[in-house]
């Protein structure tokens, strides 16, 4: 019995959610997730599923062939993908959202009319280089620097944690174009920049979780790229990115919330199955309130996302929502899993099930995407305290 409750959907946002998971489930059946995770294999067939069906559509206005999608129709179609697999959701976001949006609103006329239609076809996959090894969450610090010689940039630099990056056909990069500003927010640049550019070198990394979708190192080394890749402005990217930010925290916000579902799911199974002193765990009331909270959590996080979505949908930025959301869902996601890792005792810690890989893949969520201690500070200066 699902514990996903359905009141309050319109019919065609139903019918999106369970096409979504049975596609999914055809696509990326639950036995092949753990042999991917295993070999950390990007999940490609289940990608161009998505895509095929139309669904990438969702994030992009009909103008540039997309469906133009609400943003609640947004977070349900994630909230669908995070409870079957975070993987395949952060998979598709990556370059949908946290790559793609930049060209979408951004982008000149020629590089959206390109590039747009095949990312919502699948057959452009794009990374956002934004982090770097000395600049996480201090985005302004950036280093990579690109010069301008004749029609062209020299890009040098070193991006670090990008997700998806072994995969991607295109970087977004965001670069230092000048480094004469008195003002550290000024002078930072979007480049968009073909992955098989000779100098451009990827280097894969060894994640804790969400293996399928793992993050990159990323060298960009004397990379020529024509200036007419520059885009949203020369030094006007930080401004830019921070226009992005809301839809970008709705989709992690979103992802974790299917995935507390999932997980309480997942422990509910496994405690009406556990026998012990002669019944099983379920009815002993101590497991019954660690579920019950982890119900409770899963809930809470679905309304603080479904809340962010209305709120954008009513043409607010959403900051103050957006990022509480995100601090929400991400953590609820997290103490989900740890409970639920509880409740199944020794199997729970055991490779032999999957609450180790809930464990494992629910932890990046208060990391990326601004940290939960960045969204507090955010919402510290919404709150006028400095």
């Amino acid at each position: 019995m699902s514990l996903f409750n359905t009141t309050g959907l319109t019919d065609d946002q139903r019918m999106m959610r369970e096409g979504v998971l049975d596609l999914l489930g055809r696509h990326l059946p639950w036995e092949k997730i753990r042999k991917m995770d295993e070999a950390r294999e990007f999940p490609l067939e289940a990608y161009e599923a998505l895509a095929d069906a139309g669904y990438i559509g969702l994030f992009y206005p009909e103008e540039l062939g997309g469906t133009g999608g609400s943003y609640r129709d947004i977070a349900i179609f994630l909230e669908a993908m995070g409870y079957h697999y975070t993987g395949i959701a952060q998979a598709i976001t990556t370059s949908a959202v946290y790559a793609g949006m930049h060209i979408a609103k951004f982008g000149s006329p020629e590089m959206k009319k390109d590039l747009v239609p095949r990312i919502i076809a699948g057959k452009a996959k794009l990374a956002l280089c934004m982090s770097e090894p000395g600049t996480g969450s201090d985005v302004a610090g950036v280093k990579t620097f690109a010069q301008r010689e004749g029609d062209d940039y020299i890009l040098n630099g070193n991006k670090v944690w990008i997700t998806c990056g072994h995969v991607a056909d295109y970087f977004v990069v965001i670069t230092r174009t000048d480094r004469d500003g008195a003002n550290r927010h000024q002078g930072i640049s979007t480049l968009l920049v073909d992955a098989k550019t000779p100098g451009v070198t990827v280097r894969p990394l060894q994640m804790l979780g969400r293996r399928t979708s793992h993050a990159n190192e990323v060298f960009f080394e004397n990379v020529r790229v024509p200036a007419q890749n520059l885009f949203g402005g020369e030094g006007r990217a930080w401004k830019n990115i921070m226009s992005c930010l809301g839809l970008e925290r709705l989709g992690l916000a979103a992802i974790s919330a299917g995935h507390c579902f999932k997980i309480t799911e997942y422990a509910r199974d496994y405690a009406k199955d556990r026998v012990q002193f002669g019944q099983p765990i379920s009815q002993f009331q101590v497991i019954q309130h660690k579920l019950a909270d982890m119900l409770i959590l899963s809930e809470t996080a679905r309304q603080m996302v479904y809340r962010a979505a209305d709120v954008l949908d009513s043409g607010s930025p959403a900051v103050t929502e957006a990022s509480i959301a995100k601090i929400v869902a991400t953590d609820n996601n997290f103490k989900c899993a740890d409970i639920g890792m509880q409740i199944m005792g020794g199997a729970g810690y055991s490779m032999e099930y999957d609450m180790q890989m809930f464990f494992r893949d629910s932890r990046v969520g208060p990391i990326g995407g601004g940290t939960n201690e960045i969204q507090r500070n955010i919402l510290a200066k919404q709150m006028d305290l400095g």
